[in-house]
């Protein structure tokens, strides 16, 4: 006999209406519908943009293993008392995203092993994603990350390789979007984002780790396109060379006009380069099994709240 209630979300995009479905296992009765979310019903207007966000960059398989009492020892096995596995990178922005009930496309690369075919169907069936701008490519192995979480913290192996140019030319103008998240790469230069920007796209950054060590900011060069930036602690104070992330919060606002910096179990600190006001809220207080991913969500929590209809995140409590 089920004692516990189950709650299930699949989402799918049925022309131009964003629906999800929500499957409920309350005792031994399963009843399944489709309801409409939309947070900003009240703000859209006839001719607005179908898509809401729009994303690119590279989507992983994640291997998560949880409840790891220390760091894996050299030369020794570890067991650990979970494992889950989902698609990751900029896939965990678009989830985020999509359950926001915002209207999500993501422009990335597939491949078409086992890896591949789970990430897209988990993304496109399962979260309702529209993927129609993506590509499968024939023989190229999905990017892989196995991420360790113990003591609070994460350690992540990641496997892969460049995707491979497409057959023809990728358009450089985005689809119409009210918001873009752009994953940007340092050294490598992303034409989009300047012509997400010049269409009225409000753009939001995120940045991964420097492998080159340089840790320059001029290696951004899209961040002048950009609304906002949104780096975790250690991303930031190496940007800017400073021993403190609201420091550093505070010296990417001369770079864009908003600058957040995820602080882990500490939350978020926010710093409007146009009016010098500040923020900080605390960290959802929840029981942490893992921690991989949640300073990447941050952006799509940003994205709503400062796109046209949406407040901005200076309205957070506990303003500096």
């Amino acid at each position: 006999m089920h004692t516990g209630r189950t709650r299930i979300r699949r989402r799918r995009r049925t022309g131009k209406t964003w629906e999800s479905a929500v499957t409920t296992h309350d005792g031994d009765k399963l009843t399944a519908g489709y309801h409409l979310l939309d947070p900003l019903a009240d703000v859209r207007r006839p001719g607005d943009a179908d898509c809401d966000v729009y994303l690119t960059g590279t989507v992983f398989l994640d291997i998560i293993f949880t409840g790891l009492d220390s760091a894996p020892v050299r030369g020794t096995e570890s067991w650990a008392r979970g494992m889950g596995s989902s698609p990751g990178g900029v896939a965990n922005m678009a989830t985020a995203l999509a359950r926001l009930g915002l209207r999500t496309s993501l422009a990335a690369a597939f491949g078409d092993d086992h890896y591949g075919d789970y990430c897209r169907d988990a993304l496109d069936h399962g979260e309702g994603i529209d993927l129609s701008l993506s590509r499968t490519i024939p023989g190229w192995h999905s990017p892989v990350t196995v991420s360790m979480a113990y003591e609070g913290e994460r350690t992540m192996v990641s496997h892969g390789h460049e995707a491979p140019p497409p057959e023809e030319p990728a358009p450089s103008s985005p689809p119409p979007a009210r918001a873009a998240v752009a994953s940007l790469v340092p050294g490598r230069g992303q034409e989009w984002v300047a012509e997400a920007a010049r269409r009225g796209s409000t753009v939001f950054a995120d940045v991964g780790w420097d492998d080159t060590g340089r840790w320059d900011p001029a290696d951004l060069a899209e961040l002048e396109h950009c609304e906002a930036f949104l780096p975790n602690a250690e991303e930031a104070m190496r940007y800017t060379r400073t021993d403190c992330p609201r420091a550093a919060a505070r010296a990417l606002a001369d770079l864009v006009p908003l600058a957040v910096v995820t602080l882990g179990s500490e939350g978020a600190y926010a710093v409007d380069g146009r009016t010098g006001e500040t923020a900080e809220v605390p960290a959802i207080s929840v029981e942490a099994l893992d921690p991989t991913g949640p300073g990447t969500c941050s952006s799509p929590v940003s994205s709503p709240a400062r796109s046209p209809g949406g407040r901005s995140p200076t309205g957070w409590p506990s303003p500096g």
